[in-house]
This record gives C-alpha cells, sequence and structure tokens, in this order.
C-alpha cells in the first residue's frame, strides 16, 4: 500500500498512512451487514495495508447506540491477528442521528469536548488519533465550535484536528483559531460531486489533508458508477480493473494531498478499491476523467 503524509509538512504530529483509508460508516447504519462480515470487512482493510480508518460517533442506526461505529472499529482492531498500532482512527464530533432517520448538529463547545472524551473511550484511546468538527452549526458560532478543539488539542485529549463539510473562508478561519494546526479537512468529492474542488485546491496549497466522503458517489450509488460516468467505465476497461479503482486512482492523482476514504461493508469491495492505489493513470487519462461529466462519453 503506498503512503500519504496525515498532516502538514513538517509538523511535529504529520505521520505516514495508507493512500487510501476506509470508510466505516456503512457498517453502522440503516443496511448495516452483521457483526462477523462488519470485522472481517474492517480486518481485509488492514490486510491490505490500511492504517486510516474514518468513523464518527453519529454512524449508528437507532437513537440508543451512540458511537455504535467506533465501538465496532474498536473491537475489530482489538480482534486483529496482528499489531494495530500504526492504525490512525479519525472520528468526528458534532453531528448527532436522533433515531428518526433525520441528522442534527450541535457544535456547543461544552458538547464537542464531552463528545471527544466520549469518543476516546469508546475507541479505547488516551487520545484520538484525529478528531474532526463534523459539520457546521448554524447556531453556533464557527469559531466557538473550532475553539473547542484548539482546547482539546492543548488539554491532549486528541492528537490531530480536522474539520468536515466546510468551505475554503471555514477552512481559513479554522486554521487561524487553531494556530496553524489544522491537519484534515474531509469534504464530499467524486465524479458525481466535484463542488469541493476549491476546497480540494486549497487544501492543496496549504499542505492540509484533504479526506473525500463519498469518493464514489454514495452507498447508493457506487455499484452503478461505471454506466453514470461513462469516461471512467472507458478508462477502467483499458486497463483491465474496475471504474470504483479508476475513480480512486483519478482523485489520488489530483493532489498529494488528497486521502480517499471509500466506504464499504464486504471485504471484495473494499479489497477492490484498495487496489487503486497502485494503480497508474497516464496524464491524458486525467486530463479525460477531469473533464468528464455524468453520462459523458470519451
Amino acid at each position: 500500500m503506498k503512503q500519504r503524509s496525515l498532516g502538514r509538512p513538517g509538523a511535529p504530529t504529520t505521520r505516514q498512512v495508507s493512500a487510501i483509508g476506509l470508510g466505516a460508516m456503512p457498517l453502522s447504519i440503516e443496511g448495516r451487514p452483521d457483526t462477523d462480515r462488519a470485522i472481517a470487512t474492517v480486518h481485509a482493510a488492514l490486510d491490505a495495508g490500511v492504517t486510516l480508518i474514518d468513523t464518527a460517533d453519529a454512524y449508528h442506526r437507532d437513537a440508543d447506540e451512540v458511537g455504535h461505529n467506533e465501538e465496532l472499529i474498536a473491537r475489530a482492531l482489538r480482534e486483529y491477528g496482528s499489531s494495530t498500532d500504526d492504525v490512525v482512527v479519525a472520528t468526528k464530533g458534532g453531528h448527532l442521528r436522533p433515531g428518526d432517520g433525520s441528522w442534527t448538529k450541535n457544535g456547543d463547545p461544552a458538547y464537542l469536548k464531552e463528545a471527544a472524551r466520549a469518543s476516546a473511550r469508546r475507541l479505547g484511546v488516551e487520545a484520538i488519533g484525529l478528531y474532526q468538527f463534523h459539520r457546521p452549526d448554524p447556531d453556533v458560532p464557527y469559531a466557538d465550535s473550532v475553539g473547542a478543539l484548539a482546547e482539546l488539542l492543548d488539554e491532549g485529549v486528541i492528537v490531530r484536528a480536522g474539520i468536515s463539510n466546510a468551505d475554503v473562508d471555514q477552512i481559513e478561519e479554522a486554521d487561524r483559531i487553531l494556530g496553524g494546526r489544522l491537519v484534515s479537512v474531509q469534504n464530499q468529492f467524486s465524479p458525481a460531486f466535484r463542488s469541493s474542488l476549491g476546497e480540494l485546491e486549497h487544501c492543496a496549497a496549504k499542505g492540509i489533508s484533504f479526506l473525500p466522503w463519498s469518493p464514489l458517489g454514495g452507498i447508493s450509488n457506487a455499484a452503478e458508477l461505471g454506466s453514470r460516468h461513462a469516461v471512467f467505465a472507458e478508462v477502467a476497461q483499458a486497463h483491465g480493473v474496475s471504474p470504483q479503482q479508476v475513480t480512486l486512482a483519478w482523485e489520488l492523482a489530483l493532489a498529494d494531498v488528497v486521502l480517499p476514504i471509500p466506504g464499504s461493508s464486504r471485504p471484495a469491495s473494499i479489497t477492490d478499491s484498495l487496489a487503486a492505489a497502485g494503480l497508474e493513470l497516464s496524464a491524458d487519462e486525467i486530463a479525460r476523467l477531469s473533464a468528464a461529466t455524468s453520462g459523458d462519453a470519451a
């Protein structure tokens, strides 16, 4: 598995992780697999060299199981047959699921600090490897929410701080409040959703890791990626690989700071996705993929 930096060049907390991580959300929400298959999926990712796993306290289905995904990841790591000391588990706080299928927000600083401590307990760690503010809360000043991350860093509750679902102005504000310690931005980005390209390019210029969520278009659309995006299917056919592999390889080629985190609920699908780290695309192919829109032919 190829490696990339998580964190900014020269920062003391910057470390190498797998170029592609595991997005663990599908293991805990609606349509989730049974526990055995979920753990097998995590283990398949680890077998392939994954050292970055993305979770959140809100990745659960029912109201009474907050942190389901965090606890699942912690169990999978405990039960893995080899050392997992090199694995960074990234989690998030500030987004909630009351159990009726909706998502709500809470960016209150006191809440975020307690949520981070609860996440650390569920993960079984003294300090969270990467903690990200999940989504801006319109009822709380953004600076106040990010300020909680700065306090968590100073208190040693978290090792690294990031933000999610942020625009360029919020990236700049967060980095200022964190004193240049902003490590990551996790935004939606895929062939079908490219409106975060500006944030990706901004992160590349600043050396901030960019973690595309739903990099294959989302749980319900990933399987149809090739039929929805003809150019990706044609490049995949030329290489004898899946359109999903081409998609992840394209995203990796956009900037060295990109760390895709494809979600998966089956060992076979995450194994296929991770093979993208070794797929080399030509400059012409990258240009064609970057210029393509949904349904485009070559």
